[in-house]
């Protein structure tokens, strides 16, 4: 669904006509895009599974055992003379780098912002779309100001001001997993800029904790939302390793949690991390497209200056980063309050059940390539048999289909059930509650559709496609059903109750 968003001001100052001329542009309310995540659809403000789903995984409570091992081992290592041997060789294959860290980090976060700006119609990343195409130009001002110690600062104030604006198009929950990182990213550049020896020398620890917390955030939706990775894993199984679904989805959420709470940990340990987060970031650049490198550059640079950084200092509790014991009290305190917060925020904003108060707008966890298909668009051109990934869907397998008998029948029922609650709710003489009582019954229908695929489809990625497709219009389905309340309007308890 499309909306008119509600209007944002506050442009950065001093920063000449572009910027004068992008807040102007401000003032004008333009329809907006669905916000896009990583993976693949769901619907803002949907439930999350309770946390005590996850904490009765055997297989989360395995990979945070594995961690912790791992990150025990590395302390162990590090106290001794061999950790000192393997700090001061990284020290030394990095040093180069080291040595011109700061040209590197202002290079790559200007060059991120050239690329955003020439992909066009984002805020700060390819998942935050907008149709305002004066953005582009204050993303390019940004990339500008970087390059001068004198504007870096404004630079800074940019990136607040897009995420800011970005509130008017973006429900604030789901813009959280971009805060952190575009404040590190903006904290950088004011300490960067900054002629106070004792400010700047915290410059990359700010980046470092903003990356850190982004992806602890946002690996929390690997244990909400697990069934929003599941036609991920059907399309492309060689992601998993071989492991079964169920297996590795609560699994790499773990890895990705721990590996960004070791950002924040003693040299060894983050720099391992930050090692291991490069690995990972680089193997996902192929199967998802040029489109995904854009989006994970500022990360992955990141990541590569947090490998590359000699600093041994530990300014924030270091007497709890070098006890052993710290490691298992820390990931404790970190899971605690991420959960916490995770979970807690999303019932302030939408309800112990979900949908109070959000927009009834269907979503998508990851942009569409045609070079790499995946999500709905993709099990679409499998069901039609479409080259997918190079290769046709086997004639076999579509002749396999139930097309005539109990399966048709089956699908001209919803059909028929769909179509008559559907033109009577689109009659109502308000057209709002026409296109709502319409659509209840559609959503419905599709529903209905989704679990015939169920009984008599085979393909896996289809039946995966259904799956999430009737939690999302049941998600819908709820959140006009509210809006129906909340306008003094009985809503109908199904679609064909729909009048």
């Amino acid at each position: 669904m499309r909306r008119r968003p509600a209007v944002f001001r506050g442009p950065a100052q001093h920063f000449g006509l572009m910027l004068i001329a992008a807040a102007l542009g401000a003032l004008l309310p333009i329809p907006a895009e669905a916000h896009v995540k990583w993976f693949a659809p769901y619907i803002v403000g949907a439930p999350p599974a309770p946390i005590s789903r996850t904490l009765a995984d055997a297989w989360f409570w395995t990979a945070i055992l594995l961690v912790l091992a791992f990150f025990v081992a590395t302390r162990l290592v590090e106290k001794s003379i061999i950790g000192e041997g393997v700090l001061a060789a990284m020290d030394r294959l990095t040093d180069p780098l080291w040595r011109r860290l700061d040209d590197f980090v202002r290079v790559v976060v200007g060059g991120f912002f050239v690329a955003i700006f020439a992909v066009g119609g984002v805020y700060l990343t390819p998942d935050l779309k907008t149709p305002a195409e004066w953005v582009s130009w204050v993303q390019f001002v940004i990339a500008l100001g970087i390059f001068s110690r004198r504007t870096m600062p404004v630079s800074a104030a940019g990136i607040v001001f897009l995420w800011l604006l970005a509130l008017r198009d973006y429900d604030f929950f789901h813009l959280l997993d971009y805060l952190a990182l575009g404040l590190g990213v903006a904290g950088y550049l004011v300490l960067a800029a900054s002629e106070d020896f004792e400010r700047r020398k915290y410059r990359f620890e700010v980046l470092r904790v903003g990356v850190s917390i982004a992806l602890m955030w946002s690996s929390l939706e690997k244990f909400a939302y697990p069934d929003w990775f599941y036609p991920l894993v059907v399309e492309k199984p060689f992601l998993t390793f071989g492991m079964p679904r169920d297996v590795f989805i609560p699994m790499a959420g773990v890895a990705e949690f721990t590996m960004g709470f070791g950002l924040l940990w003693t040299p060894l340990v983050r720099r391992l991390s930050a090692v291991a987060l490069f690995v990972i970031f680089n193997a996902a650049v192929y199967p998802f497209g040029r489109t995904d490198l854009v989006g994970h550059a500022l990360i992955m640079a990141i990541i590569v200056a947090i490998a590359a950084d000699h600093t041994r200092q530990l300014h924030f509790l270091p007497a709890i980063k070098r006890s052993l014991a710290g490691v298992p009290a820390g990931l404790a305190t970190a899971l605690v309050l991420f959960t916490t917060g995770y979970w807690g925020l999303h019932i302030a904003f939408y309800g112990i059940d979900g949908q109070a108060g959000a927009r009834p707008m269907e979503m998508a966890t990851h942009t569409y390539s045609p070079e790499h298909p995946h999500g709905p668009k993709a099990a679409e051109s499998l069901a039609a048999g479409e080259l997918h990934q190079g290769m046709a869907m086997p004639a076999a397998a579509l002749s396999e289909q139930p097309t005539t008998g109990e399966a048709a029948a089956a699908f001209e029922t919803t059909m028929a059930a769909m179509h008559g609650p559907m033109m009577a709710g689109m009659r109502h003489p308000d057209p709002d509650i026409a296109f709502v009582l319409g659509m209840i019954p559609h959503h419905q229908g599709a529903i209905d559709m989704a679990r015939v695929q169920l009984r008599y489809g085979r393909d896996p990625a289809n039946r995966a496609f259904a799956e999430h497709l009737i939690a999302e219009q049941q998600g819908e389905i709820d959140a006009m059903r509210d809006w129906l309340r909340r306008n003094g309007i009985e809503p109908p308890s199904s679609a064909g109750d729909a009048k």
